[in-house]
């Protein structure tokens, strides 16, 4: 991994300190001590110990993470929605799990990213998923290609700042053209479901209706936090289950996973400070309801 900032001042700075304000952590300044990648200025490679004076160019390389040998390869194909030096968005279909676990250990989504580095014969070994969805929840997920990036794409993660939007289509006809659902959610104890309980962590939920009639609505969500099963909870605690969510009473005679998609992701490169936001169109099964419950 090669990443290349610029000091633009005069102002006497060491090179430790430009490089702690960029997000090196300390426990990788001290490998960079020993000898992990390296630190150019200006092109040159520089001790780190040392005072910057004036505008230069300071590139920090790193050698790739090495491969997780416990992490299966799976060749099966993924659709690529954007790639760059740092970042791959993927959309993941519906009923694929994202992350190994002890019901499938061979064939998730990092199976498959991780397949696919190896069959583009790049030097990535180890991607980093950063956002997740349900398995059978479609849509957007964004990899990191190195830990680095992981770790700088970390303080946008924890503090909600990626704006994910998702599509679902609800039971039963939303009232108001826009608003928030809060409550907190919680675990519901000896079983995987979640519910809205005083224990629970604070979770909230903002929404736009895209349409609707007496039997369906489809609407836009936004999360404003992240917790497990957060939008299913919501809306089903408030008389309005995920069309085809088994675990949360939706019908099921329309389509058989929870019709949910995640459409729309965007987060500010940490690297190049640009806007990046991606769209992924609503899945076939769907769009197939939307078209024939609304018209086209």
């Amino acid at each position: 991994m090669k990443v290349t900032w610029q000091k633009k001042d005069t102002k006497q700075q060491t090179l430790k300190s430009f490089l702690r304000k960029q997000g090196v952590s300390q426990r990788l300044y001290g490998k960079l001590k020993k000898g992990y990648g390296q630190v150019l200025v200006d092109g040159q490679k520089t001790k780190l110990a040392i005072l910057l004076e004036r505008p230069v160019a300071v590139t920090l390389e790193l050698p790739p993470d090495a491969i997780e040998e416990n992490v299966a390869i799976s060749q099966v194909p993924i659709e690529v929605v954007y790639e760059d030096e740092f970042w791959l968005v993927v959309n993941k279909p519906a009923g694929l799990t994202s992350v190994p676990g002890p019901s499938n250990s061979t064939d998730t989504l990092v199976n498959r990213v991780k397949g696919y580095f190896i069959e583009q014969r790049s030097a990535i070994k180890a991607p980093r998923i950063i956002t997740r969805l349900d398995r059978y929840t479609s849509g957007l997920v964004l990899f990191a290609k190195h830990s680095f990036a992981q770790a700088q794409i970390a303080a946008q993660v924890g503090s909600h700042r990626m704006d994910k939007r998702y599509f679902a289509l609800v039971q039963g006809q939303i009232s108001h053209e826009h608003g928030f659902i809060e409550g907190p959610i919680a675990r519901v104890a000896d079983d995987v479901k979640y519910q809205i309980s005083p224990e629970g962590r604070f979770a909230k939920s903002e929404y736009w209706l895209e349409k609707s009639k007496a039997e369906l609505s489809l609407v836009q969500v936004k999360l404003h936090t992240g917790r497990t099963h957060q939008i299913r909870v919501h809306f089903s605690e408030n008389g309005h289950p995920l069309l085809g969510d088994k675990l949360y009473g939706g019908e099921r005679s329309l389509i058989a996973r929870q019709a949910l998609h995640a459409g729309k992701l965007g987060f500010t490169d940490p690297f190049t400070k640009k806007y990046l936001e991606f769209f992924c169109p609503i899945p076939p099964d769907m769009q197939l309801i939307i078209d024939k419950e609304f018209g086209n």
